[in-house]
């Protein structure tokens, strides 16, 4: 769930660069563009973390990923939440 907090503040903004945005993304006022671009950069930034975890982690070619695939709860001793 998302909470809205609407606290006042002032924030010296590139005017131009936020009307640019806001034409680029077809936003209908200020507030929904600087919440757009605010999610896309966390979102991005999120990504490159994940990315820096490449080549990292070790591979194991004997793995099988099939056979991981095809076992059931039951078999792992997990119960299911269903009834």
């Amino acid at each position: 769930m998302c909470r809205l907090f609407f606290v006042p503040r002032n924030l010296a903004i590139d005017d131009d660069l936020l009307e640019r945005a806001k034409r680029l993304g077809h936003h209908r006022s200020k507030r929904e563009t600087v919440n757009v671009a605010l999610r896309e950069y966390v979102r991005r930034r999120e990504l490159l973390k994940v990315l820096d975890a490449f080549g990292t982690i070790d591979f194991d070619p004997a793995w099988d990923h099939k056979r991981e695939r095809g076992t059931s709860p039951a078999s792992v001793g997990c119960s299911s939440s269903r009834t």
